[in-house]
């Protein structure tokens, strides 16, 4: 097997004539957990589309385990943002979770007792047993994030994108997404999630790319996750803290956030 996980050649993604993404290579190794990270409009959503063949974009090559993602469609899990999703529409937990298993069933063959069991473990693994037969309209956004991780898990997928799986939860959640990313990465699997807080990255992730429109650096947390790095990422408006050994890094807009202004 192809020793990187994902390789992104010369990636140009444009909307309108717009570059959202400006020649960009990336390489990244089987078994990381890696954050994405940059500002607003940086193009972290649309890279993972990009590479997801969601997008089309206007040049550049995506390779899979070497090979073009149509062909390794069944080794990858995609976990959307979570406002990207209605979730008025009328299904449970269960059958949400089941449409996971579709990739290996195909549309034809139904899912079975099988399919069934890898479903109702995905949910005890996320703590979801309860709500299976809920209808995810009535589900809280963070119950409603772990439903969708759940779907993720039962594609026993290589490769697993999550665009801001953190994003409006509870610290409770949280903390059970991070254990289950690396929970998943300790399996060697290969993660890559969009994410937008800075102040935790050196704590959840042990690989980072730094992005907005064209790449700044990509690589071990250590050894890119710089004060240099990100300032050339966020222009400049990063403010830096150090803490227990670490430099904590809190954009403006976040610390403006927490002052409650």
């Amino acid at each position: 097997m192809n020793q990187n996980a994902i390789e992104v050649a010369d990636l140009t993604v444009a909307y309108r004539d717009k570059p959202v993404l400006w020649d960009v290579d990336l390489t990244v190794p089987i078994g990381v957990l890696m954050a994405i990270v940059g500002p607003n409009g940086a193009g972290k959503t649309t890279l993972i589309k990009a590479i997801l063949g969601l997008v089309s974009p206007a040049a550049g090559q995506v390779l899979i385990y070497g090979e073009p993602y149509e062909r390794q469609r069944r080794l990858v899990g995609y976990v959307p943002q979570r406002g990207s999703v209605d979730w008025n529409f009328p299904t449970n937990v269960v059958d949400v979770v089941m449409m996971g298993c579709y990739g290996k069933l195909g549309w034809i063959r139904r899912p079975g007792q099988q399919e069934r069991k890898m479903v109702l473990e995905a949910l005890e693994k996320v703590g979801m047993s309860d709500f299976a037969d809920r209808q995810i309209s009535q589900l809280s956004g963070g119950q409603q994030q772990r439903v969708f991780l759940a779907r993720a898990l039962v594609q026993d997928a290589q490769i697993y994108f999550m665009d801001e799986p953190f994003q409006g939860v509870d610290a409770t959640t949280e903390r059970a997404i991070v254990t289950l990313l690396q929970e998943l990465r300790a399996a060697g699997k290969t993660l890559v999630v969009v994410h937008h807080d800075l102040q935790t990255v050196p704590d959840y992730f042990d690989w980072v790319t730094l992005l907005n429109v064209r790449l700044i650096a990509s690589g071990p947390v250590d050894d890119v996750f710089t004060e240099n790095n990100l300032r050339l990422t966020y222009g400049g408006r990063v403010a830096f803290l150090k803490h227990n050994g670490y430099k904590e890094k809190t954009n403006l807009e976040q610390s403006a956030k927490l002052r409650g202004v």
